[in-house]
């Protein structure tokens, strides 16, 4: 009886102006969730390479801190008819448990201009959606999630987008993508701002404007392309195939990235003009998986993506990318899924990668990282869903400082409903 009240009081707050008719599957098909992160960030420098004498002398050692977030995340179904509307909510919050002002930046919370990391930071957004046959049009704060723009989640908070994007599944096997988006809050950020190039240290904007299309031809091979486009700074055209074959009990997987990057209309961020060239085979078997890859970036400039978001190339690792100008870079990996050998939500992973002949200002690029993941997650019993993982991350370089980092999260989910 409480939880038939309790929905029924969402559904007067969050649709109360829907049409009594359309109101069954608005919320029975809704879901509400929270859920909880608790992480904590070490991280050690182990040079001032590159710095001067004044930046050295004024450079931290480490940056240390510890931090609680919440994510509670509402999503409704949809009315019914012909086009069905609904409407999703997420809030957001950080809490400070451990911080100072020698320690901050780590990405987790905000920093003040005195260097002192926010005692707690907070943002809201709702999104509008309708839906017709299996065509989703979004309005308002979005996740993207497409090879040429993914929202970044790697700390305590995910990076949000507000904008327009339509998702079409209407042809089995083929999923269509387009969108707009004009704002955007970093992770460790409660402010909206207009979008701009990683790097750029000016006061410009852009739109960002993208399609695109993901087609499986077979339950074995799926081909995709992209375009986005963010005005004034830079275009991108995106080429994918994954191909997965069985061989002798396990599963080879091929997946090949191309980028084709394009500065555009008043070029803000500088000339680009690059192509960007990986490919990874990895072989899964009895829970193991070993991996492979290259990838050569040719041409001006570094691969451009914009600020504070995840790069879609199999070089974004734990500290470094790996996608200066003429950078080239091996790339290999193990993991094993302790489910094999009978213990489910247990895994680990290894990963070595190694980049040289890169540019920047003239200057010769060559660098390295090493990390490793141990992760498990409750399988049964009260606190089911309960996940700890550990990472620790090597990174050395001739063009920044090297970095010891060691983090901890700490999530654990609820369904509300």
């Amino acid at each position: 009886m409480s939880r038939i009240l309790f929905r029924g009081a969402a559904c007067g707050v969050l649709c109360g102006w829907l049409p009594v008719a359309g109101a069954a599957g608005f919320i029975e098909d809704s879901a509400l969730k929270l859920q909880l992160r608790n992480v904590y960030f070490n991280e050690n420098f182990r040079d001032e390479q590159g710095m001067s004498p004044r930046a050295a002398a004024n450079a931290k050692s480490e940056r240390v801190e510890w931090a609680q977030g919440a994510l509670l995340d509402y999503q409704s179904g949809f009315t019914q008819g012909t086009v069905g509307v609904g409407v999703d909510a997420l809030g957001l919050f950080g809490l400070r448990l451990d911080s100072g002002r020698g320690r901050s930046g780590t990405g987790l919370l905000p920093v003040h201009e005195g260097g002192r990391a926010a005692e707690e930071f907070a943002s809201a957004g709702v999104t509008a959606k309708l839906r017709a046959g299996q065509t989703v049009v979004k309005h308002g704060t979005l996740l993207p999630k497409i090879p040429v723009l993914v929202y970044n989640d790697a700390r305590l908070l995910p990076q949000t987008y507000q904008g327009t994007q339509l998702t079409s599944t209407d042809i089995e096997g083929l999923t269509l993508s387009a969108g707009y988006l004009d704002r955007f809050k970093q992770r460790d950020s409660s402010n909206s701002t207009g979008l701009y190039l990683d790097g750029y240290g000016g006061r410009q904007s852009g739109d960002f404007k993208f399609a695109g299309a993901d087609y499986a031809l077979s339950k074995q091979l799926r081909l995709s392309y992209f375009h986005g486009r963010l005005e004034d700074f830079y275009r991108q055209d995106y080429l994918g195939l994954v191909h997965t074959l069985p061989v002798a009990g396990g599963a080879l997987t091929t997946d090949l990235r191309y980028f084709k990057s394009r500065d555009s209309g008043a070029a803000y961020g500088g000339v680009i003009d690059n192509d960007l060239f990986s490919g990874q085979l990895s072989y899964t078997h009895s829970g193991h998986t070993v991996g492979a890859g290259y990838q050569v970036l040719n041409g001006e400039a570094g691969l451009p993506y914009i600020s504070g978001a995840t790069v879609y190339s199999f070089s974004n690792v734990g500290i470094g990318k790996f996608i200066e100008e003429d950078e080239k870079t091996w790339m290999a990996s193990y993991a094993y899924n302790f489910a094999a050998a009978g213990v489910p939500g247990l895994t680990f992973m290894a990963r070595y990668l190694s980049g040289d002949n890169g540019r920047s200002d003239d200057a010769e690029i060559n660098e390295w990282e090493r990390d490793m993941e141990l992760a498990y997650v409750v399988q049964s019993g009260p606190i089911k869903g309960l996940g700890v993982r550990l990472r620790n991350y090597v990174y050395r370089s001739d063009f920044a400082r090297g970095r010891d980092s060691n983090r901890i999260y700490l999530t654990y989910e609820v369904a509300l409903w």
